[in-house]
């Protein structure tokens, strides 16, 4: 029997015509204009921050200060995922937003522990703070936020850093309400302590998104499966269909934020047609799931066990006596049948 192996794209190439870099709808100017709210309203609740003696605006100065430089990043992931795929570098630069936003992570919760730290010392002993200054500081703040917030919404969020930077700049505001509150506490009651436990909210939701932002992009750093998507239930349902005998080696992983990728080795009926069972696999990949960067090799059931066993030389007794979990000579995950399935 000729041999039928394929190794195919959606458009029947080994390689098709995919876009994996950041969409060009990512519009910079608003991103630029965020950037430059963010900055000039930080540098100044730095310096009422401390001629106020209060944490909490330094804590949400800091905050910014991550919120900024998530943003800075953002823009060089964008430049760097334009450039083109070359040498050894064969999805391009495109992760690069991935290490921006784990690099973003990690900074979210070094300085989490800091202010973190600082504000059980304050809870412990209260230094006076001038609340008529932090209550003025953080409506401010609210503002510029709001504004920096919408910013952000304009420009593409498919980009995990972008995303997160978006997600930030909300949790800031969400801060500013909070330091607000424990300005006026503090102008109407003289309750100093309220500016440290307005810290420890600013430090919590700081928490929330480091975590969010470290484990996101650590799953696409460990080849991970898209959230939402279930590799089991994608085998499944292209087993299905009435040709498909086989599927394993099956691998669903994202080349960046949003763009997720499979490769799989599909066994089908011997004389069935190889060719038009990729095309429907790869039809059901991109319509129910949205998968359109796809590698399949497709081949005949015991088609690749007989060519291997020619190039080997092995004696028809070994063919005999190979199971048939081994048709690859190293199986990566569950292997996958038609029929009753088996995992």
């Amino acid at each position: 029997m000729a041999n039928h192996r394929h190794a195919h794209g959606p458009d029947g190439h080994s390689h098709g015509s995919h876009s994996h870099g950041v969409s060009a709808d990512a519009d910079r100017r608003w991103l630029l204009g965020a950037l430059a709210l963010i900055v000039l309203f930080m540098a100044g609740e730095v310096v009422v921050g401390l001629a106020a003696r209060s944490l909490a605006l330094l804590s949400d100065a800091a905050h910014m200060l991550t919120d900024a430089v998530s943003i800075v990043l953002a823009l060089i992931a964008m430049a760097l995922a334009r450039r083109p795929a070359r040498g050894g570098y064969t999805y391009g630069l495109k992760r690069a937003e991935i290490l921006s936003a784990q690099a973003n992570g990690i900074t979210l919760l070094l300085l989490s522990a800091w202010l973190g730290y600082e504000a059980v010392v304050r809870l412990l002993e209260p230094p006076e703070v001038t609340g008529s200054l932090v209550l003025v500081t953080a409506l401010v703040g609210i503002v510029v936020n709001v504004a920096a917030t919408w910013c952000l919404s304009r420009a593409n969020r498919s980009s995990l850093n972008v995303e997160g930077a978006f997600q930030h700049v909300l949790t800031d505001l969400y801060a500013f309400v909070a330091t607000a509150v424990a300005g006026l506490v503090i102008v109407t009651t003289g309750f100093t302590r309220a500016d440290p436990i307005a810290s420890l909210i600013v430090v919590a939701l700081m928490l929330k998104a480091g975590l969010g932002l470290v484990r996101a992009s650590g799953r696409i750093f460990l080849e991970a499966a898209p959230a939402g998507i279930d590799p089991d239930a994608v085998a499944d349902r292209l087993i299905s269909g009435s040709e498909v005998k086989e599927i394993h080696d099956l691998h669903i992983w994202e080349i960046t934020s949003g763009e997720p990728a499979l490769s799989a080795h599909v066994l089908v009926a011997p004389g069935g047609d190889c060719h038009a069972v990729r095309r429907d696999l790869q039809r059901t990949l991109r319509e129910e799931y949205r998968i359109t960067h796809t590698t399949l090799q497709v081949d005949h059931v015991g088609e690749q066990l007989g060519q291997d066993l020619l190039t080997l030389g092995r004696s028809a007794v070994e063919a005999r006596d190979r199971p048939r979990d081994e048709h690859c000579d190293d199986v990566h995950g569950p292997v996958h049948r038609g029929g009753p399935h088996e995992h």
